[in-house]
């Protein structure tokens, strides 16, 4: 009897989010022990419940959204969706130009499998959302990583970039705030960005699930307000800001010049026809979530002075640079810190085993640099979506253990 093996096309694909990590951690845990989970960017279990309105509004559907709707999602949420952008200043969204996922990742893995042929190079940013890296190595791509500045607030270089483009450069991903450093780019520079995919006649790919959860007066920029001579898709959901990520609703938004995509857009129909639809009761709760009268459920309130997000970003920002050796960019956005420990301090060589020794010996579970594709094992991704005294505790744990390794 021959072995079954799993396909050759996940060669190379990583995603340590939900890797080995976490697998110890699930194996600590059926013996007994408490962990304290700082690695997955989940709202809800961190006592962030979702908007009244937008439950109520899930509960009255149920009874008529037993069925299939269109592909592309159901009508007043496309309409919802077109109109935001269209108020945001982004020209020429319509109904017709927005598809309705299975959260953003769905609609990243449609999008990739649609454009992406053996050999074609997307450059993506380093540190990353590791789904980009692994889509596009999935779909027979080669992710080429543009380096992010730490020293400059983890901001991108664009003639740095500029240098990686070749003729299989077929797209470029943008991730406006980042995941996992929270940098906020300038309007400039996302102007910049456009400009060199309008340059190359590449696809631009704005990933702007984080685009509300802004700090210290940080402005979004989306990248759809920049882009006309070359395709832009926008990439958003409802699973950050409102809190919800377990019912799985976010959204592609197609928009810039479409002239050149036709074949292209047949092949995203195409999957997503295959798909039959995203999940449709959650469909209903973006027609809730993005009506003005919502201000978006109160998440400028939580990231203000005094909020709880920004409570929590500062106090463990605070207290992880208060430990020898580490240092931290403040986040301008999003939910994570990415800190950095010093090489002449923490002499680490494999991040995931160093993270897994931390794991076993404080019951934190963190995640190590390196699976965010930074080529670096010297940092760490925390999750800021614990209470303050939790905050406090892991870090204090962390802390004493780091004090044990220091060089």
């Amino acid at each position: 009897m021959r072995n079954i093996t799993q396909s050759r096309k996940l060669a190379g694909v990583r995603y340590d989010v939900r890797g080995p990590i976490l697998q110890e951690a699930e194996r600590l845990e059926r013996e007994g022990h408490q962990i304290l989970k700082l690695n997955i960017g989940n709202p809800a279990p961190f006592g962030f419940e979702a908007p009244p309105e937008i439950v109520d509004r899930l509960q009255q559907v149920l009874t008529e959204a037993q069925g299939y709707s269109d592909s592309r999602g159901i009508l007043p949420a496309r309409e919802a969706v077109a109109r935001y952008y269209t108020e945001e200043g982004v020209a020429g969204v319509t109904p017709d130009d927005v598809y309705i996922g299975n959260g953003v990742s769905e609609m990243i893995s449609l999008v990739l499998q649609a454009l992406v042929d053996d050999g074609d190079e997307i450059l993506v940013p380093s540190p990353d959302y590791p789904l980009w890296t692994a889509q596009v190595t999935l779909s027979g791509g080669q992710a080429v990583h543009y380096p992010c500045d730490e020293s400059n607030g983890w901001m991108p270089d664009l003639e740095a970039i500029e240098r990686l483009v070749t003729p299989a450069t077929k797209g470029i991903v943008l991730i406006n705030p980042n995941n996992p450093t929270g940098a906020v780019y300038s309007a400039e520079l996302v102007r910049g960005f456009a400009a060199l995919a309008e340059r190359h006649g590449i696809v631009l790919m704005a990933d702007e699930i984080y685009e509300r959860i802004l700090y210290d007066g940080a402005i979004h920029e989306h990248a759809a307000l920049h882009t006309h001579d070359t395709l832009c898709l926008t990439f958003s959901g409802l699973s950050k800001a409102q809190r919800v990520a377990g019912y799985r609703s976010g959204w592609l938004a197609i928009s810039g010049d479409r002239t050149r995509s036709r074949d292209f857009l047949e092949g995203l129909q195409l999957l997503a026809n295959m798909r039959m639809c995203a999940n449709v009761p959650a469909q209903h709760a973006i027609p809730v979530a993005l009506d003005p009268a919502s201000n978006w459920s109160g998440i400028a309130e939580l990231c203000a002075p005094g909020g709880r997000l920004r409570e929590q970003r500062d106090t463990a920002h605070r207290l992880l640079t208060e430990i020898p050796g580490v240092t931290c960019e403040l986040p301008g956005g999003a939910m994570y810190l990415f800190p950095k420990l010093d090489p002449e301090v923490y002499p680490i060589v494999d991040d995931q085993a160093f993270v897994i020794d931390v794991l076993q010996a404080t019951h934190v579970l963190v995640t190590n640099g390196r699976g965010f594709n930074l080529p670096t094992p010297d940092h760490l991704r925390f999750v800021t979506l614990p209470s303050v005294p939790v905050l406090t505790e892991a870090i204090g744990r962390i802390g004493g253990y780091l004090a044990t390794v220091r060089r």
